[in-house]
């Protein structure tokens, strides 16, 4: 007998999909796209089959795991009681020895749940431990859409059936979104809507979908916003009534546009004029919607490319009109109670930067208080972080390291207690997406295999150890309850949301149509200076390490990776170094070298490399061990693509 169970997927993606799991004999047996959801409409990424191959691989780890000897022993199996032992007595012993601050709670985005969010109310009890600021993706975009708009907010996807033209800047959804694939097409089919796509690389959503193809340089989309808003106010297509009525320095912006030489910014985006003019234009229709892509912000000045765009949309007056806007992401946090694990509960103790995690961490052990310390949960630092390199070398000077996670990937060969956690198929939880306005049930569809527990259920266990903890004790339906009291409070009920998808009540379809912005003022705010730099010329490449199809960041299992890292690189550049397709070669900097395997890609920039993040250190991939641990300099993002590599024969 087969049972079907409505879930949605909790992975670190846009797309937060609504799922239908086939449940026969106790094990889910396919997983499918929900065809009832709004938004994901029955769609779903090729990865969703392969996870449930996932759940019963058999590299998963099933029992608590301790290391025998320091962090470079071999693993050995150990009760659960003994694990939480052991970690209970190392946390309350380095509190009576240090203080909290001498705890890291280093939790990620790899699990985006309700219940998981509660880690930060448990090490909050302990009495304000170190945690992170920062964030290893969008913070940069963020930060400058506030500036702009008084707070980011996106317009909902299917408010882009209303545009009469689309701009994906820097955005892959046929790979990164497939859901979103289906409602360009029929926003396009609509209304005769071209998609135009502007891409270092061109990308599968560049041969699936987009009508047009822009190729900038990396890192200077700011140069080509420039160079579109000047032809737009060259042709007259700017919105004189936003200018006039809605926008704080707009005559500073327009005095700004008027000193911008068009041929040095295109030089600077190594952009024709006539794709310029095309942008301009296809702004100019009237609603034009831009969707930005999570790369584009990899970059150190960022926000200046950001701000350009969102000036550019303004200018030809897109903001706040339906089916316009620059859509860069949602708050997958907003509808829950904050106040539950937020800083009320404790004053903030001491932070460390996300994009430079390796270097605070060694300069915290040079401080009063050394972290003694560190609780890894929902992330794989030592793959995913910058300069992974200094990243494995700080946690190894952590003297106690537990890591919470489905397998032994790079950070648990630097930890010394492994607490094996159940997927989102085999726990009852709740989740909303950073790509649309749904909230969605996690229903649990079968038992975890082996010992595996849920991650709140380890949290919450591991407070009954300590009386400052406790308060953790409650049924999850009582958690999720009481998480969820801002959308009870909207009408939305707690079975609503466990029966399906449900959309966030207050969630506007298309933002600020009122042409009302929670600025000081009240109106959009004009950038009046722009600071952008050209990439250096210096001989090294660009790379760029993009989503790929099959896994999501670093979700693998050693036996998936391919024998070497592929580098994908422009056929010409190849040539002029001697080397061919399927070739082996060396890729490096001034951080590491690592040997890789080339594929020839005439899509790409001649500047330019690029190979799928996540591969995972100990399986000779390990892209970040080139990467750069740097902060933005707005939003405290991480400038991934401000690498600079070298490609040899080898």
């Amino acid at each position: 007998m087969t049972k079907r169970v409505i879930t949605t997927c909790t992975r670190d993606c846009p797309g937060c999909c609504g799922l239908v799991a086939e449940v026969r004999g106790g094990r889910v047996v396919s997983l499918t796209g929900d065809p009832d959801h709004p938004v994901t409409r029955g769609r779903a990424c090729g990865k969703t089959n392969a996870y449930v191959k996932r759940l019963a691989h058999p590299e998963r780890v099933l029992h608590p795991l301790r290391k025998s000897n320091g962090k470079s022993g071999s693993w050995l199996r150990v009760s659960w009681e003994h694990a939480l032992d052991e970690l209970s007595e190392r946390l309350q012993t380095a509190l009576d020895s240090h203080g909290p601050e001498s705890i890291l709670n280093y939790q990620g985005f790899g699990e985006r749940t309700a219940l998981t969010i509660l880690n930060a109310r448990f090490f909050a009890l302990l009495g304000g431990v170190t945690t992170l600021t920062g964030t290893l993706c969008s913070g940069t975009a963020i930060a400058a859409q506030n500036l702009d708009m008084g707070r980011r907010i996106s317009h909902d996807p299917l408010d882009h059936m209303n545009a009469r033209a689309i701009v994906l800047w820097g955005r892959n959804p046929a790979v990164t979104q497939a859901p979103m694939m289906p409602l360009l097409r029929a926003a396009r089919e609509r209304r005769q809507a071209p998609i135009l796509l502007i891409d270092p690389v061109r990308s599968e959503t560049a041969k699936a979908l987009a009508d047009h193809f822009i190729q900038p340089r990396p890192g200077t989309d700011g140069f080509l916003a420039l160079a579109a808003a000047r032809i737009v106010l060259d042709e007259g297509l700017e919105d004189g009534i936003f200018l006039a009525n809605h926008a704080d320095h707009a005559h500073e912006y327009l005095d700004l546009l008027r000193q911008q030489d068009l041929g040095r910014l295109l030089a600077a985006c190594d952009v024709p004029e006539a794709d310029a003019q095309l942008l301009a234009r296809t702004m100019a229709r009237r609603p034009a919607a831009v969707l930005l892509g999570w790369g584009l912000h990899r970059h150190k000045q960022a926000h200046h490319s950001v701000r350009a765009i969102d000036a550019l949309a303004a200018l030809t007056g897109n903001i706040g009109l339906p089916g316009g806007g620059v859509s860069q992401g949602f708050d997958e946090y907003g509808p829950y109670d904050q106040s539950l694990w937020g800083e009320d509960l404790h004053p903030p103790r001491r932070k460390l930067s996300m994009p430079r995690i390796g270097a605070e961490i060694l300069a915290a052990q040079q401080s009063e208080t050394p972290l003694r310390v560190a609780v890894v949960s929902a992330a794989n630092p030592v793959c995913m972080a910058p300069n992974s390199g200094l990243v494995a070398k700080a946690l190894d000077s952590i003297p106690f390291v537990a890591h919470l996670g489905h397998f032994l990937d790079d950070t648990s060969d630097h930890a010394d207690l492994f607490l094996p956690c159940a997927a989102f198929l085999e726990e009852t939880d709740i989740v909303t997406g950073y790509g649309h306005n749904y909230v969605g049930p996690v229903n649990k569809a079968m038992e975890a295999p082996g010992e595996c527990r849920p991650m709140f259920h380890i949290l919450r266990d591991l407070a009954r150890r300590n009386p400052a903890a406790g308060l953790l004790d409650r049924p999850d339906e009582e958690w999720l309850r009481r998480l969820v009291r801002p959308l009870e409070d909207a009408g939305v009920s707690f079975e609503s949301i466990m029966a399906g998808p449900v959309r966030i009540p207050w969630a506007p379809m298309a933002p600020y149509t009122d042409r009302r912005f929670p600025t000081h003022t009240g109106n959009f705010r004009f950038l009046t200076e722009f600071g952008l730099r050209e990439p250096a010329k210096d001989g090294g490449y660009h790379f760029l390490t993009t989503g790929g199809p099959r896994q999501i960041c670093s979700e693998r299992t050693l036996d998936s990776h391919t024998p070497l890292p592929v580098v994908r690189v422009h056929p010409e550049e190849a040539a002029r170094l001697g080397l061919a397709d399927g070739d082996e070669a060396m890729l490096g900097n001034d951080k590491a070298e690592l040997r890789v395997a080339l594929k020839l890609d005439a899509g790409l920039r001649r500047d330019t490399l690029a190979a799928e993040r996540g591969g995972w250190l100990k399986a000779g991939h390990g892209v970040n061990l080139l990467t750069t641990d740097e902060e933005s300099d707005l939003g405290r993002g991480t400038p991934y693509y401000g690498a600079r590599v070298r490609l040899r024969q080898g």
